[in-house]
């Protein structure tokens, strides 16, 4: 599909096909992530997935930007506060909902999830509501407070892996029955890891589908910008529909892990992805402004501020018990869409 339709400009029928085999690449992408993150075992295998779904992220928001014009100057910044309006409400809330009402409660490690949760905190405030206050520049940085904030954000991000892999990978792995510590997945009654040649060849097929995403997100680009404006809705909403578009696999692995009583794997993922969609996207974006015309807006709206305000707030008396009922993930949800509801309707 994309070797044919490259460098042109499809009628609306054929637009629609090569969505759909858009969204089939993202699906076959995060597939053979999973089979690898399956191979290397948790915490490593929801970092895997989270690398992954942010490459296609940032190829989906650079092809749109490379597009140009003035209405692109805010994508970058929809799109990463939608990844994490969509992660910590979104995935959170229905992972929480799936395993408490299968398992009564949903529990997971506090120490993990909380430090996650902190580092998204810290990245979304340097990276997306600073800009809105600094003198003089509005909501877009300096060149300095650019390269000083993707470097930040490196750092944050390189920090937490380091935690999470390393120095204090047991409070990442999911907790039995309400009780602190790893579980042996040994026997577990799950399929047993993908040998060495799967590993490999999903490893291969891994990186075609994200050539395929790029290369058809490039293809179907106006499509995408066009569908938002036929519709009525303001053009920000671009940005919505890019990250629902990377994210929806992602929420049903979450939601998959979840009904196997393994929240905290399911938090890996959610938290995982919205550090990485700001930790990765917004240094990765700061490298592509070099290149790309026009401003580039990351300070968020009020009204953004004041949903990632709440959000924030009900996120860290989620996590601080360490298990949590339905009620909890409803909440999540409400904000999830209280923020769709208003993206679209400003």
């Amino acid at each position: 599909m994309l070797v044919p339709s490259w460098g042109r400009y499809p009628p609306v029928a054929l637009s629609v096909v090569i969505g759909l085999v858009l969204i089939g690449a993202v699906l076959a992408a995060v597939y053979h992530a999973e089979v690898v993150a399956h191979r290397v075992g948790e915490p490593f295998g929801s970092l895997v997935l989270a690398v992954a779904v942010t490459i296609i992220e940032v190829a989906l928001i650079v092809t749109l930007m490379l597009s140009g014009g003035d209405d692109t100057s805010t994508l970058a910044r929809d799109t990463v506060f939608a990844a994490v309006m969509i992660t910590i409400n979104g995935i959170v809330g229905l992972s929480l909902v799936v395993g408490a009402v299968k398992h009564h409660l949903a529990t997971f490690n506090p120490e993990g999830a909380g430090s996650a949760l902190a580092t998204v905190i810290a990245l979304a405030g340097v990276t997306l509501v600073l800009p809105r206050f600094t003198a003089d520049s509005g909501p877009t940085f300096t060149g300095s407070q650019l390269a000083f904030a993707a470097v930040a954000s490196l750092v944050l991000y390189g920090m937490f892996v380091f935690t999470q892999t390393v120095r204090h990978r047991d409070f990442f792995l999911p907790v039995p029955d309400g009780r602190r510590g790893p579980v042996d997945d040994d026997g577990d009654g799950h399929a047993d890891p993908p040998s060495d040649r799967a590993t490999v060849t999903s490893l291969v097929l891994l990186v075609v589908s994200l050539v395929a995403v790029v290369g058809l997100a490039k293809v179907c680009s106006p499509a995408i910008e066009n569908g938002v404006g036929a519709v009525g809705f303001p053009h920000a909403f671009v940005g919505v529909v890019i990250a629902l578009t990377v994210l929806a696999p992602e929420s049903i692995a979450a939601s998959r892990a979840a009904a196997r009583d393994k929240v905290q794997t399911s938090l890996n993922l959610a938290y995982g992805s919205a550090m990485a969609s700001i930790g990765l996207t917004i240094p990765a974006i700061a490298i592509a402004s070099i290149w790309l015309d026009g401003p580039l807006d990351l300070g968020l709206e009020p009204m953004q501020i004041v949903l990632l305000s709440l959000s924030v707030v009900v996120s860290v008396l989620t996590v601080v018990p360490g298990r949590a009922k339905p009620l909890n993930g409803g909440v999540h949800l409400v904000l999830l869409a209280s923020y769709l509801f208003l993206a679209a309707n400003p």
